[in-house]
């Protein structure tokens, strides 16, 4: 898998690292003590140094992207993976780097922005776009819903994981819709529908096994 990917392994790795490029860019204009973490309600209540923040968070990004790629390529079953499931791998961690550094950066320079109204709509999008792509996902074991009953039954794993692209589809549209109202009000719901899109599809899977059985 990383012979056959290496150009977009070398371009995604870049595009996690965009954020250590932008902060270079915006050095002086940027403060000592930037704003790297908030609470639930979108306050900040962590602060790290400049330097850290523009070098050293988009290092761990692009080192936790590569080691997800890493263990990805370790799957036996990779080879017979769809493309598309793997653009999830690829693309996952670039897209976390750039937000994170966008939000930090734009709220250092002095923006009013609503930081839990972004982490809503930002989630849910993500959320939407793997529900999509959850019912083309191939049997393995770093990509989906990986639990036994599924795992050891094509059948389970196929009918498991269009139960759940539905329901992670529903519930990032429901996660955006958050968005657009007072986080305080909403960031219970918010939790709880993402506890929620992680335990159906593992009930699904547990009744579907307990219905019909390993049929392999």
């Amino acid at each position: 898998m990383i012979k056959e990917n290496k150009w977009k392994i070398l371009i995604t790795t870049l595009v996690t690292l965009l954020p250590m490029l932008a902060g270079s860019i915006l050095w002086n204009r940027l403060p000592d003590r930037m704003p790297t973490h908030w609470n639930a309600a979108g306050e900040i209540d962590g602060w790290t140094g400049r330097a850290f923040a523009v070098f050293a968070i988009p290092g761990f990004m692009a080192a936790m992207h590569l080691f997800c790629v890493l263990c990805t390529s370790l799957d036996p079953k990779v080879r017979d993976q769809t493309k598309k499931a793997l653009g999830l791998v690829f693309w996952m961690c670039p897209f976390m780097s750039v937000l994170l550094g966008a939000v930090t950066y734009a709220v250092a320079l002095g923006a009013k922005l609503n930081v839990a109204s972004v982490i809503f709509a930002a989630t849910g999008l993500l959320f939407v776009a793997v529900g999509n792509y959850m019912p083309k996902c191939k049997r393995n074991y770093t990509i989906g819903i990986k639990v036994m009953w599924a795992l050891e039954d094509e059948a389970n794993w196929n009918a498991t994981h269009r139960f759940a692209g539905k329901v992670w589809v529903v519930g990032g549209l429901l996660i955006i819709l958050c968005a657009f109202f007072p986080s305080e009000s909403f960031i219970w719901l918010y939790f709880s529908l993402t506890v929620l899109m992680a335990l159906l599809p593992v009930g699904y899977s547990y009744l579907y096994y307990r219905r019909h059985g390993k049929t392999e």
